[in-house]
């Protein structure tokens, strides 16, 4: 398993140049009607979607891709020591991350076709297991400030 898409992130740009399109930088969301591509087992299934788009007629691909910084892997673990509900595992893997800094751990690339957005992701593993956490330490973020929210109503 690859634990730096950088190279494939290059490879999608020269080929989706190379069929005559453009890249538009963008993140679809999840609050968009989307299709996602079953990648199957195939590394390549992310060529047969750029071609698809271009028999498609389309002339340009949302392109968007993450890689992690510092910053964002040191909020994480601030995240994490700041929350009673996180273990001392979860604290060792997002330590653990700090091997993976400076790589590109995640790539979306999609197009709209009929009002819909079609969409093909990879991911490494390592940036799953980030998000993860970043979401549970998020989820008890939001918890702790919904309390707050109610302990401040029940004062008045």
């Amino acid at each position: 398993m690859v634990d730096d898409l950088h190279q494939l992130k290059d490879d999608m740009n020269a080929f989706i140049l190379g069929h005559g399109m453009q890249r538009f930088s963008a993140y679809v969301t999840d609050e968009m009607p989307s299709v996602m591509w079953e990648n199957d087992t195939n590394p390549d299934s992310w060529k047969d979607f750029v071609e698809l788009a271009k028999a498609s007629g389309i002339a340009f691909l949302t392109v968007n891709d993450e890689t992690l910084e510092k910053d964002d892997l040191d909020f994480l673990i601030e995240r994490i020591q700041n929350s009673s509900n996180m273990s001392d595992d979860d604290m060792d893997e997002a330590k653990w991350l700090r091997a993976y800094v400076g790589k590109v751990g995640f790539i979306q690339i999609g197009f709209a076709y009929h009002g819909t957005m079609f969409l093909h992701e990879t991911s490494t593993e390592w940036f799953e297991r980030y998000q993860q956490l970043l979401d549970t330490a998020d989820d008890f973020g939001r918890l702790l400030m919904d309390q707050e929210d109610l302990r401040d109503d029940d004062e008045f």
